[in-house]
C-alpha cells in the first residue's frame, strides 16, 4: 500500500527562488526511505513541505500530496495541525530544541496527547510510561526529569518517544543523530528501525550518513540543487549507480572491509 505520495512538489521562496524543482516521491507502508544529497539540496525542505511545516518566507506547490491516498496538499491549517504529531510525526536534528527546559518531560508529553486526543490523567500517564519504556528509559524517572538532566541520546530518545506516543503512519526524520557520538547513533537507528517493526509506521529519512542509508533504508532518493536525480532500491542504487554524482557520493564512504595503502615509515635518528 502507498502510505506517501508526492507529485510535481515545488518549494521557492516568496521572492521567487526555487529551492525544490518539482519533484516525486512515494513512500510505501512500513518502509524505510532515505533521502540523501549534500548541504542545499533541498532535503530538508522537501520533508518540511510535506506537512507544510516550511519557514516564513518559504511557499510549497505540489501537483498531489497524499496519505493513505487522501489529499493533505489542500488541507486547512488547522487540520494539518491535527495531522502533524498524530498520523506525521517528526523527529528534528535539534533534539535540545524538542523541548521547553523548565518543564517536566512528562509534562510537555502530556500536552502533546491532549493536542490530538481526549484522554483522563491516568491513561495519559500509562502512555508516556510507556512510550518512554519503549525507547529504553525508565518512565517513572524520566517523566519527572526535566530536559537539562538528559544526556544528548537520552533527549533524542526521548524526542522519539514523543513522536511515537499516538502511533504515527509516517515518521519523518530529519538527520535526527547529527549532534551524536558514533556509538549513540547507530543505537538511536536501531531503535527507529525496530519502533518501525513494531508499529508498522513508514519512515522518510534525511541523512548525510551514508553507512546509516546503506545499514537500513529499503530505497534511497539522491537529490541534488533541488531535484531527485536518481532513486531506487539501495542495494541496486549502491551497486549499480546510474549517475556519476550518485556514484561519487557512495564512493566517498569509508570502508573497513577494503586494505588501505600505508604510508612506508622510515626510521629518523632521535637528535637529544
Amino acid at each position: 500500500m502507498r502510505r506517501l505520495h508526492v507529485e510535481g512538489l515545488r518549494v521557492s521562496t516568496n521572492g521567487g527562488k526555487g529551492l525544490v524543482h518539482g519533484i516525486d516521491l512515494h513512500v510505501d507502508e512500513g518502509e524505510w526511505l532515505s533521502i540523501v544529497g549534500e548541504s542545499g539540496s533541498g532535503k530538508s525542505m522537501t520533508a518540511f513541505a510535506i506537512a507544510d511545516l516550511l519557514p516564513r518566507g518559504v511557499r510549497r506547490e505540489a501537483g498531489a500530496i497524499t496519505l493513505n491516498g487522501e489529499d493533505i496538499l489542500h488541507r486547512s491549517p488547522a487540520e494539518l495541525r491535527k495531522l502533524r504529531g498524530s498520523a506525521i510525526s517528526y523527529v528534528f536534528q535539534d533534539y535540545q530544541g524538542a523541548f521547553t527546559p523548565f518543564i517536566r518531560l512528562g509534562t510537555q508529553m502530556a500536552e502533546a496527547i491532549r493536542a490530538h486526543r481526549r484522554v483522563g490523567a491516568r491513561e495519559s500517564t500509562s502512555m508516556i510510561h510507556g512510550a518512554l519504556e519503549e525507547v529504553g528509559l525508565d518512565g517513572g524517572v524520566f517523566a519527572e526529569r526535566y530536559p537539562f538532566q538528559l544526556s544528548g541520546g537520552q533527549l533524542q530518545r526521548a524526542s522519539l518517544a514523543t513522536a511515537m506516543l499516538l502511533s504515527p503512519q509516517l515518521l519523518i526524520a530529519d538527520e535526527p543523530t547529527t549532534a551524536l557520538d558514533a556509538v549513540t547513533q547507530a543505537a538511536v537507528l536501531d531503535l527507529i528501525n525496530s519502533l518501525r517493526e513494531r508499529h508498522g509506521c513508514s519512515v522518510l529519512f534525511i541523512t548525510h550518513d551514508l553507512r546509516c542509508v546503506i545499514r537500513h533504508a529499503d530505497r534511497v532518493a539522491v537529490m541534488r540543487s533541488g531535484d531527485v536525480i536518481e532513486t531506487g532500491e539501495t542495494s541496486g542504487v549502491v551497486a549499480h549507480p546510474e549517475r556519476s554524482y550518485t556514484r561519487d557520493l557512495f564512493a566517498a564512504v569509508p570502508r573497513i572491509d577494503i586494505r588501505q595503502k600505508r604510508l612506508p615509515v622510515h626510521n629518523q635518528k632521535v637528535v637529544s
